[in-house]
């Protein structure tokens, strides 16, 4: 839309109804002029109803609308939860064509098969055991996850209490709230890798509390429902042995919980990703779906109106300097 409008200064109402009171004004001056034919010349009555009927035309205020195009760039925050709890070092994990390396291996592959996936994305990174750590704020830099994936460690025994598979969601509440408090034309993406376990007692909280932060969200099993002995990593990265479980004194197994992963995705409104099959993210329908959340650029028009109300008032000033200046000149006339 390009062209004149009107958009009056002081709204539709009252610039319309002042307009219609100077249009009235300039309308009775030439109807009197015409009816008294008295001292008031032609020239008189001409200049009173042009200097009306200008007033009534700022009063609408003559604009020029055009019509601008403004680009908005929608981009992806991708955020990614690692489970670093002690079962996470059981080597009963596959990863594509990497068969019994450990869970937390299978992570790490996986993480580095989600920076690829998220070109030209953001990234934030949170680990996970006996609590939530954010890891990595939220940065353009991939590599730097990469970075974090690689030195990841599975939480010391020592520090551990037992798995409690809500463990992330105070730190991913605050992590997710905060980015999209700052970004909130961006896209939000959760990656939540974990085996599922929980070994205290208590019951597990929701994840649904973070759903209205999220845009997708996708929870990655690792392991297997067979599972295998947990290892008990020694203080100078040795062999320590296996974790013993103190109600039987032997080895304890820790095996995927296969339903609680797929509960947590069904909490998040998202997908569940089993590894334990040969998948992996990369090969994957979520990798697909991805496309869905990379950068998008949407064009979207707005008009623009300029008050054009110069010419006018120029207008005005020239007939009221004329009337001022015949007033004068008359004025004079009648002191001789």
């Amino acid at each position: 839309m390009n062209g004149f409008t009107f958009a009056p200064a002081l709204g539709w109402v009252v610039g319309s109804l002042f307009a219609a009171v100077l249009v009235a004004l300039a309308v009775g001056v030439v109807v009197l002029h015409v009816r008294r034919r008295g001292d008031e010349t032609l020239g008189m009555c001409v200049r009173r109803a042009a200097i009306c009927v200008l007033l009534a035309v700022i009063a609408l205020t003559p604009s020029v609308a055009t019509t601008t195009t403004s680009r908005a760039v929608n981009a992806t925050d991708v955020v990614i939860a690692a489970d670093v709890t002690g079962s996470m070092g059981v080597s009963d994990a596959t990863y594509g064509d990497r068969r019994d390396v450990s869970r937390l291996d299978a992570a790490k592959a996986a993480i580095d098969d989600i920076t690829a996936t998220y070109a030209n994305s953001s990234f934030a990174a949170v680990s996970f055991g006996s609590s939530g750590t954010l890891d990595v704020p939220l940065t353009p830099d991939a590599a730097a996850i990469d970075h974090w994936a690689s030195s990841l460690r599975v939480e010391p025994t020592a520090a551990s209490s037992g798995s409690s598979a809500d463990a992330a969601i105070d730190q991913l509440l605050l992590t997710l709230k905060s980015i999209r408090d700052a970004h909130p034309d961006d896209r939000i993406v959760l990656y939540l890798i974990t085996d599922g376990e929980q070994t205290i007692p208590t019951s597990r909280r929701t994840f649904s509390s973070l759903r209205r932060y999220l845009d997708d969200a996708c929870v990655i099993g690792v392991g297997t429902e067979a599972g295998g002995k947990v290892p008990k990593p020694a203080a100078d990265g040795a062999d320590g042995g296996w974790v013993v479980d103190p109600s039987t004194g032997q080895p304890g197994v820790s095996i995927m919980d296969r339903r609680q992963i797929e509960s947590i995705a069904d909490e998040l409104s998202g997908s569940a990703l089993f590894t334990d099959s040969g998948g992996t993210v990369a090969s994957s329908a979520i990798a697909k779906e991805s496309r869905r959340w990379r950068a998008t650029t949407t064009d979207k028009e707005r008009v623009r109106v300029t008050p054009v109300v110069w010419p006018l008032v120029l207008a005005l000033l020239a007939v009221m300097a004329w009337e001022a200046g015949a007033w004068f000149g008359q004025s004079r006339r009648l002191l001789q």
